[in-house]
């Protein structure tokens, strides 16, 4: 089955019907320089109230390891999606301490040896996924891949398709390629961190058509 993510949810009302609608996975961005940050007080709001529904997963970007296993603790997060330049040694680390969370290794793809790169992170961690590069933002900026790049892409473990993924394009993209799983943010926002439900319903629509 296609795991379906909405990232970047700040809302309980808003998380509650995204679950409702049948998605897999919610993403809650804990970095603070992110336009939909969640600060720990709200994380132990949200999460408690949607784990019961799906799984909530904790994204990160260079954060201190200890500061990100406390706070993965704290909300109980289901999964791990590792955002920034993370260091194998540093999964390696994340992994011993916690062993019974998914990590998802996220790379931004620039060129084809980001491909090669990201590939050498299967052994430590659970699940890749790959986003389109920007040079100022880590995700979330509605840019696409150049899924021509992917048609060859075949890891030896589920991945996740980002970065620019809308109810207009998605089709398209699992007509050319076969992720594991799909992670949209701005692709179905009204504005950061305010998702517009209507977009949500389409693109579940547009996936079931796949199906």
């Amino acid at each position: 089955m296609l795991r379906i993510k909405i990232c970047g949810i700040t809302q309980l009302a808003q998380g509650r019907s995204i679950a409702s609608y049948g998605v897999t996975d919610l993403g809650f961005i804990c970095v603070a320089a992110s336009p939909r940050y969640v600060s720990l007080a709200n994380l132990l709001i949200l999460v408690p109230e949607l784990q019961s529904q799906v799984n909530c997963i904790g994204v990160f970007a260079d954060e201190d390891l200890e500061t990100l296993v406390s706070i993965t603790k704290a909300a109980e997060f289901g999964s791990i999606q590792l955002h920034g330049q993370e260091s194998l040694e540093y999964c390696q680390h994340l992994r011993e301490q916690l062993p019974d969370r998914e990590i998802i290794k996220a790379w931004r793809i620039r060129t084809t040896q980001d491909l090669s790169t990201i590939q050498t992170y299967s052994p430590i961690v659970d699940t890749l996924l790959l986003d389109a590069y920007h040079p100022q933002a880590l995700g979330g900026t509605g840019h696409t891949l150049d899924w021509q790049s992917l048609l060859d892409f075949q890891p030896a473990m589920p991945w996740f398709l980002a970065g620019g993924l809308n109810p207009g394009n998605i089709s398209i993209a699992l007509s050319q390629l076969h992720p594991h799983g799909i992670d949209l943010s701005s692709g179905v926002e009204v504005s950061p961190g305010i998702k517009d439900l209507n977009l949500v319903q389409d693109l579940l629509a547009e996936v079931r058509k796949k199906s």
